[in-house]
């Protein structure tokens, strides 16, 4: 269990008339009755804006020690099945929905959401205007919150706040290796379709990976070395990848020095990059840029973003709490300046965001968003493609390289 605060009686059957509270740091409350598991949940308050993927956004590591509002009104009328799942399990602290369904009514349900918040021990609340939750969010920021329900929600108001006021915050948080896998393990391009023998092979460090996106690259005819987020540069180099991808993952950039120190020796051994979301914010700190944490960030599947290479407008699936501090304007030298120039490739159109980064001199670039689209619109896709690219590019270049030195030798002999 990662330092979600999550206190809970996973076993005890749903209590649909269980008292629930939700308090927020700055003393606005909330009250409703109790959804999944009762007790307490810690963590901070953020919105979700997507229509449908519910599953896929409370098995998101992402969202870890993270209280989830849904601003779609009706949530679990599709129950949850095995295959949406995008990790070993439930990594939201706390569940915040305002109509939660009666009955999951779909035929690829498995079991109810409300089951099966149960059964993983999250905490959440329902009957709530989450409307009202957003609005305040938009307008106050993110911010620490709690959901008590059943005993715990009983205790004095102040008693609540203090205890949300004594929670650890984002900003500061390091979870990447909380949600990382502890083994590294291989997705093989056969076992989704591919046929004939690999293009290319990979080493993705898991930051708290969905499921799917290893599966993307595997359906592209790339084998994926999934390591942990501890892996090391002779991990790397013992695989012999074609190229590095580091994942989406929890918790403020600042903290991963470790993840920073690692991508700049695979910049430097010239390796080809690729990151999303949290892999961003990596490139960017090895670059030198700064990050910052950001008023509400972008979650959800319907987040408009300009690619300024083809001028065009993709909708995408986001998860993120902070961001690069970059120029906007056209390339400039990276502050790590061996690196080279970098530009910033694309933009959020809802405020201007740094939504992702390409280098020029090195073969490296990388998204702020997910590319994988689970849930989510499949209008990223191209991304991965181009990571094939510039791992193609890199090798033929090394062929060339291979050859006209080899030729040199055999003149120097003659």
């Amino acid at each position: 269990m990662t330092e979600q605060a999550v206190t809970a009686n996973a076993t005890a059957p749903a209590q649909a008339a269980t008292a629930a509270v939700l308090v927020l740091e700055d003393g606005r409350i909330f009250r409703g009755t109790g959804y999944g598991a009762t007790g307490t949940a810690l963590g901070e308050a953020v919105f979700a804006t997507g229509m449908t993927g519910y599953q896929e956004t409370i098995t998101d590591p992402s969202y870890a020690r993270q209280l989830v509002v849904q601003t779609a009104p009706h949530i679990g009328n599709t129950g949850v099945n095995r295959d949406d799942a995008e990790s070993r399990r439930i990594w939201v602290a706390g569940y915040i929905v305002r109509d939660a369904a009666r009955r999951p009514s779909n035929w690829r349900s498995e079991r109810s959401l409300d089951d099966e918040l149960i059964e993983q021990g999250i905490v959440g609340i329902q009957g709530v205007d989450t409307r009202a939750i957003t609005r305040h969010l938009r307008e106050h920021k993110t911010m620490r919150a709690g959901i008590f329900s059943g005993d715990a929600a009983r205790a004095a108001d102040k008693e609540l706040v203090d205890a949300v006021l004594a929670s650890a915050p984002m900003e500061g948080a390091r979870l990447a290796e909380e949600v990382s896998v502890d083994k590294a393990y291989i997705v093989e391009p056969r076992d989704f379709g591919w046929d004939g023998e690999p293009r290319f092979s990979i080493a993705a460090i898991d930051l708290g990976i969905k499921r799917m996106t290893p599966i993307r690259f595997a359906q592209r005819g790339v084998r994926v070395h999934v390591l942990p987020a501890t892996a090391t540069l002779a991990d790397i180099t013992a695989l012999n990848p074609d190229g590095v991808f580091m994942s989406n993952g929890p918790g403020d950039p600042a903290t991963a020095d470790t993840q920073v120190k690692l991508l700049r020796s695979v910049l430097d051994a010239k390796i080809p990059y690729f990151g999303i979301c949290f892999g961003n914010q990596i490139l960017g700190r090895a670059l030198g840029f700064g990050t910052y944490k950001l008023r509400y960030g972008h979650r959800g599947i319907n987040q408009p973003v300009l690619d300024r290479r083809t001028g065009k407008v993709e909708i995408t699936s986001q998860n993120h709490g902070f961001a690069v501090d970059a120029p906007l304007d056209g390339a400039t030298r990276a502050p790590e300046e061996r690196f080279g120039r970098v530009e910033v490739s694309h933009v959020s159109l809802n405020d201007d965001v740094v939504e992702g980064l390409s280098c020029l001199d090195i073969p490296a670039f990388s998204v702020q968003y997910h590319p994988e689209a689970a849930a989510g619109p499949h209008d990223a896709a191209y991304l991965f493609d181009r990571f094939i690219e510039l791992m193609a590019d890199a090798s033929s270049k090394t062929e060339t390289d291979t050859k006209t030195a080899t030729e040199s030798k055999t003149e120097d002999t003659k």
